[in-house]
């Protein structure tokens, strides 16, 4: 049992030791779990006192309620924090610091997904090492839809997890797809019914909870770097063309629509 006391800056991120299992739960259920601001900030530090703490050995992430894991960015939010450059640079740097937190956290660890998994949710999904999800989920990448900038971290996690035509196939597209059709693909490992989620999130942290810890880790690391990216990367490239996507005026109008709750209308500027 671990002894260290977890403690989340905001209500919106709710956190808990169970056994040698960290659970953090995004809580945001008015807005089907979206993300906000300070639910970005509280992740970094938790994963980092998960890691110095010796008694845990899987973090697991879930959504509060029955209807999401989570459902995007908080779009509330976006006047505020994505519309004005410096601003769109402040939040991006804020999710990909979470983000990067969850996908080089030290310890396992695991997305429990029920319902709505949208956008910014499926970039937390595919940050984990693990995913498991009711086959009712909702998965859903609507970048085009908004005409914002997908990063690169992002983008490469997607592919190596369910290669490059099923990468662009949901990214292209925006479409919806069930649990079922994750799993086929790749972007989940196993799906059950919603009633089964309990049992089946249970198979893991018993098995993290008897496995060997140094075996575990080594396996993560070794991943890790085969998974590396090649030298000859153009970061540069990607960050300008994720760049010209924010400042663009189809990311203005696709913000706008959005909002209104109406389609978009792209001219490519």
């Amino acid at each position: 049992m671990s002894e260290t006391v977890y403690s989340s800056p905001t209500e919106r991120v709710q956190t808990w030791a169970d056994g040698s299992t960290l659970h953090i739960r995004f809580n945001n259920v008015a807005r089907h779990n979206a993300l906000s601001v300070d639910m970005w900030e509280a992740v970094p530090a938790l994963l980092t006192q998960a890691e110095n703490d010796a008694a845990i050995r899987l973090v697991v992430f879930s959504g509060a309620g029955e209807k999401a894991f989570v459902s995007g960015a908080d779009i509330s939010q976006f006047e505020d924090q994505r519309a004005a450059e410096a601003a769109v640079t402040r939040y991006e740097a804020m999710a990909e610091n979470a983000l990067m937190a969850i996908y080089n956290c030290k310890k396992p660890t695991l997305a429990c997904i029920r319902g709505f998994c949208i956008g910014g949710g499926v970039n937390v999904a595919i940050s984990c090492d693990m995913r498991i999800a009711t086959d009712n989920a909702v998965f859903s990448i609507p970048a085009a839809r908004l005409g914002l900038g997908y990063r690169y971290s992002a983008m490469k996690n997607l592919v190596d997890l369910v290669g490059m035509g099923a990468a662009k196939d949901l990214f292209f597209t925006a479409r919806k797809i069930d649990g079922n059709e994750a799993k086929s693909l790749g972007l989940v490992s196993r799906v059950c019914a919603p009633d089964d989620l309990a049992d089946l999130l249970a198979e893991y942290t018993s098995a993290l909870a008897a496995n060997a810890p140094l075996t575990v880790h080594a396996g993560k690391m070794i991943t890790a770097e085969i998974l590396k990216p090649s030298p000859e990367l153009d970061m540069g490239l990607c960050q300008q063309l994720i760049k010209g996507c924010f400042e663009s005026a189809d990311y203005a109008e696709g913000r706008k629509a959005f909002m209104e709750k109406r389609k978009p209308v792209f001219t490519g500027r």
